[in-house]
């Protein structure tokens, strides 16, 4: 059905964001992946400021991806196949979930049990917030993704999943902490504490 390998691709850093940079690539990626990039939004925020992560991978036409939450229990397999593995706590702190874009397309596989299998064509962004640690230093936060793994399918076969380390910056203002974001403050306190 589906082999899983590994492939160690460089990762190349410009203006706050991560391309894949690695010329030797396998000919399904090539012509089914355009860009892989993480970006953290804003730019630029003060300690105990929310931000965006997002990772976005652009497909060409005629290609697509799973969503990385499935509803049909019979596709939870599928869940498996996308993901991000998040860094620790350290100057950027991740709460919440990972969300998927809104209006997946969906599609049935009758011959394995599945009525509802979520995917994406085009350009798909997965996000995730993140705090900026209350005590963290003015500059350029430098957040390293250990690894995004990516499953791109087309109407004929599903490729191996890809896995990609990435990386994104933050530009860390100056001035006094702003307060944390009610909703994460219990996350952010967790994540921080001694252990």
């Amino acid at each position: 059905m589906r082999t899983l390998f590994t492939i160690t691709l460089a990762i190349a850093v410009a203006a706050g964001s991560a391309r894949a940079a690695d010329p030797v690539q396998p000919a399904w990626y090539t012509k089914a992946v355009k860009s892989v990039e993480a970006k953290i939004e804003p730019a630029e925020a003060k300690p105990g400021q929310t931000v965006t992560v997002k990772v976005t991978v652009v497909l060409t036409p005629g290609h697509y991806t799973y969503a990385t939450k499935q509803t049909d229990k019979l596709a939870i397999e599928y869940e498996l196949m996308n993901g991000v593995t998040f860094p620790p706590p350290g100057g950027l702190v991740f709460v919440g979930e990972l969300t998927d874009p809104p209006n997946p397309k969906t599609k049935a596989m009758p011959e394995i049990g599945v009525k509802v299998l979520k995917h994406y064509g085009g350009t798909v962004s997965f996000e995730r917030k993140a705090v900026v640690a209350p005590g963290q230093k003015p500059g350029d936060l430098v957040v390293k993704i250990p690894e995004f793994k990516l499953n791109v399918c087309n109407q004929n076969d599903c490729f191996p999943v890809k896995k990609l380390p990435l990386e994104a910056t933050v530009k860390v203002l100056d001035g006094p902490a702003v307060p944390v974001d009610p909703q994460y403050a219990e996350e952010l306190k967790k994540a921080l504490a001694p252990k």
